[in-house]
C-alpha cells in the first residue's frame, strides 16, 4: 500500500494506510453476505479499488473541501478519500439503503466524520436547494456514461468547483457526445489526466469538468428522460 501511494504522488500516513487495510477486509468480508465488488482478492483489492480511488488526491486539493461521492457504491471513491484527508467534508450518495448502512458501520469503525450519508435518486436530490450549487467537489466511479453523468453531477457543484469524473482511457468518444450537454449544464472540461494504477497494467483516466456557471432550472431532468434523450 505505501509503495502504490507514493506512486501515486501521495505521502503515506501510518494511521490511514493502517485504515486503508482495515477498511478492504471489512470489504472482503462483508462482501461474503452483501453484493459490494466482484473483485475479492486483496491484493487486487488495494490496487483497483483503494489506490485506484486514491489516485484523485494527487489531482485535487481536497483539504477542507466539500465533496459528493454519487452513486458512491461500497465507498469509492469517498471512503478511501476521508480516511486521506480527514479534513474532507464527505457526502455519500447511493440508491441502495443496505450499503449506505454498512458504510455507516465502516466511518463508526474507522472513526470517519463528518459524513453525511443520503439515500435516493441523484437527480431527485439535486433539485433541493440544500444540495443544489452546494459542493466544491462531485465525483463519480464506474457509473455511467459521461453524458448522463455530467447532469447528475454537476447541479450539486457550486460555481468555481469541480466536477471529477473516474473513467476509462477509451472515455474519448463519450466525452465528445457530452461536449454540448457539459456547456449548457454550466461545465467546461479543463483537463483530462490519464494514470497508470499501482501494481497493474491498467490505465485509468480522471477528466476534471469545472464548473463555470449556475446549472439551468430544469436540470437534471427525470431520469426516464435523461435515459431516453441523453443530453
Amino acid at each position: 500500500m505505501n509503495t502504490g501511494l507514493v506512486q501515486l504522488g501521495l505521502t503515506p500516513d501510518p494511521v490511514a494506510v493502517e485504515k486503508l487495510e482495515a477498511y478492504a477486509a471489512m470489504l472482503i468480508e462483508q462482501n461474503k453476505v452483501m453484493n459490494l465488488t466482484a473483485i475479492t482478492d486483496p491484493d487486487q483489492v488495494a490496487s483497483l479499488h483503494l489506490l485506484d480511488s486514491a489516485a484523485l488526491l494527487a489531482r485535487a486539493d481536497l483539504k477542507g473541501k466539500t465533496l459528493i461521492d454519487v452513486g458512491t457504491g461500497a465507498g469509492f471513491p469517498g471512503i478511501v478519500l476521508k480516511i486521506l484527508e480527514p479534513t474532507l467534508d464527505l457526502t455519500l450518495l447511493d440508491g441502495l439503503q443496505k450499503r449506505l448502512d454498512w458504510l455507516g458501520t465502516v466511518c463508526e469503525a474507522l472513526d470517519l466524520s463528518p459524513v453525511v450519508r443520503l439515500h435516493g435518486r441523484a437527480e431527485e436530490f439535486s433539485l433541493k436547494p440544500e444540495y443544489r450549487d452546494r459542493f466544491d467537489f462531485a465525483t463519480a466511479r464506474a457509473v455511467a456514461s459521461m453524458n448522463i453523468l455530467a447532469e447528475m453531477c454537476l447541479p450539486y457543484v457550486k460555481v468555481g468547483g469541480a466536477f471529477l469524473a473516474m473513467k476509462s482511457v477509451g472515455s474519448d468518444e463519450e466525452l465528445s457526445q457530452a461536449a454540448r450537454g457539459i456547456s449548457l449544464l454550466g461545465g467546461k472540461v479543463t483537463a483530462l489526466e490519464d494514470y497508470p494504477v499501482p501494481h497493474t497494467d491498467v490505465v485509468h483516466r480522471v477528466i476534471r469538468v469545472e464548473k463555470t456557471a449556475p446549472t439551468p432550472k430544469g436540470y437534471p431532468r427525470r431520469w426516464a428522460k435523461i435515459q431516453k434523450a441523453p443530453l
